[in-house]
């Protein structure tokens, strides 16, 4: 299994985002240390608030705006429309906006509808609802 655990500059904003906004459940926490696991159908994350008072945070250089920098996390969903809305509706900042996308696995397209968020620290969240599979044809190796 792998749980990312991702470092946040502020820990209520993070787990309202992530709960109210994403729709995850928070399964347990910390909340006097600003850690929270969180859970959505399965897809498991952690959120720690970034601290100066010596603890460790296992950072390796210096952490600025965007935090999640190289690196989008996909996150597969049902209702990909709906949580899109939700999305909007609070604000939250879409980077890539809702489409329907086709990838190349062998002979093989895989569909997903998907966009993609930013958390409030930037981390990019890639939500993706599964929409079939075709037969690559002709030249079409690209999807």
């Amino acid at each position: 299994m792998l749980v990312p655990e991702l470092i946040v500059s502020n820990f209520e904003q993070s787990l309202k985002f992530y709960t109210q906004v994403l729709g995850f459940s928070q399964l347990y926490g910390r909340v006097e240390e600003g850690f929270a696991f969180l859970n959505r159908n399965g897809a498991h994350l952690m959120i720690d608030e970034r601290r100066d008072d010596g603890e460790c945070d296992w950072i390796a250089a210096e952490l600025q705006y965007p935090y999640g920098r190289g690196i989008n996390l996909e996150i597969e969903v049902e209702a990909v429309d709906r949580l899109h809305d939700s999305c909007v509706q609070h604000g939250a900042r879409i980077f890539l906006p809702l489409e329907e996308k086709w990838y190349r696995r062998d002979d093989v397209l895989l569909g997903v509808r998907q966009f993609i968020v930013m958390d409030p620290d930037g981390y990019f969240l890639r939500m993706s609802q599964p929409i079939g599979t075709r037969a690559v044809t002709g030249g079409n190796r690209n999807g």
